[in-house]
């Protein structure tokens, strides 16, 4: 080799060894500085949730760790936001894989869900419930069918348009042959608060109804996103067991923009993965009535491009269409 290339292949050698360098230098020096996470709903189960994780992974991680709530578009909104920052780990955000799965078949997304986000780790998932007031004459779930039969047009809440509670209350109207009013809010919490303001006949409920479940406010008709009852209402019956088809749930995942560098995904990981381990997190769960469904990153990034599909398919089956 002539000593000008043997030079230049020894430069090239250099710059591609600092490549590798780099990234796990700023690793191990990781977190130099605060983390921020977005939360993509307002204050209910989930924001709950993401400041319980945020609180333990700030004690192991030794730096603060700030929880903003930018609630919108079924999470779409956050997504978006969190896409679009620098991938240095220093900027997170929890969203529903609602919007990784559903909402780009749905409505323009600014992302692209299989290419713009690292998926560092699942913690739960959403599990529904149609609610009404307490003190509705409706008792039972064949009671509100005939309702509603009876008043074609009844209004109910959602945690936003095109989120998995939506879907399956549309899938229940349509194998019972009900005319519902969809009107669609920010979060869970703010349906819950329309209903107990009367502004709405029934919530299509997405985990926050039952606290006013568990305090006799509200009356959980059904369940559904879900292969099993709540074992906390045990005689309240799933969708699935009225003949009708379900939608799948979405799970609640930490992600950020891509490109992340991997060392700085893995100390993030198991440091979110601890802290969901601990018996305080799984009491936090517990009194928010929400399931431990922990995935990895490796998990994650074979299961959403499958569910990408798979919501694609029942979303055609369902007639929905995407906005040209």
């Amino acid at each position: 080799m002539k000593p000008k290339n043997r030079w230049m292949f020894i430069i090239a050698c250099l710059a591609l060894s600092l490549l590798f360098c780099v990234p796990l230098a700023s690793a191990q020096k990781y977190p130099e500085k605060p983390i921020t996470v977005y939360c993509a709903f307002a204050a209910d189960t989930t924001d709950l949730t993401t400041r319980a994780l945020a609180g333990g992974a700030e004690k192991i991680l030794g730096q603060p760790v700030v929880v903003e709530n930018k609630p919108g578009g079924g999470s779409s909104v956050c997504a978006g936001l969190i896409a679009s920052k620098k991938p240095d780990g220093y900027t997170l955000a929890v969203i529903s894989t609602g919007a990784l799965r559903i909402l780009p078949h749905t409505m323009k997304v600014s992302y692209d869900p299989l290419k713009d986000f690292t998926l560092i780790m699942q913690y739960s998932r959403y599990i529904g419930g149609l609610t009404v007031l307490s003190e509705s004459p409706i008792k039972t779930v064949d009671d509100f069918i005939a309702y509603a039969k009876a008043h074609p047009g009844l209004s109910y809440g959602s945690a936003g348009m095109n989120t998995q509670q939506y879907f399956a209350v549309e899938l229940f109207a349509q194998c019972k042959g009900l005319k519902f009013k969809h009107v669609p809010y920010k979060s869970g919490a703010e349906s819950s608060t329309a209903l107990l303001g009367k502004h709405i006949d029934f919530a299509a409920g997405s985990g926050t109804h039952l606290r006013y479940v568990k305090q006799g406010v509200f009356r959980e008709l059904m369940v559904y996103n879900t292969t099993k009852r709540n074992p906390n209402f045990p005689n309240v019956p799933m969708l699935t067991e009225l003949g009708c088809q379900d939608f799948p749930a979405n799970g609640l995942v930490f992600v950020g923009p891509k490109g992340i560098p991997q060392p700085i995904v893995k100390k993030v990981g198991e440091a979110l993965k601890k802290v969901s381990e601990s018996a305080d997190f799984q009491n936090t769960l517990a009194n928010a009535d929400m399931p431990y469904d922990f995935k990895d990153q490796a998990q994650l990034e074979k299961e959403i491009p499958q569910q990408y599909e798979s919501a694609k398919e029942m979303l055609a089956k369902m007639g929905v269409k995407k906005p040209q």
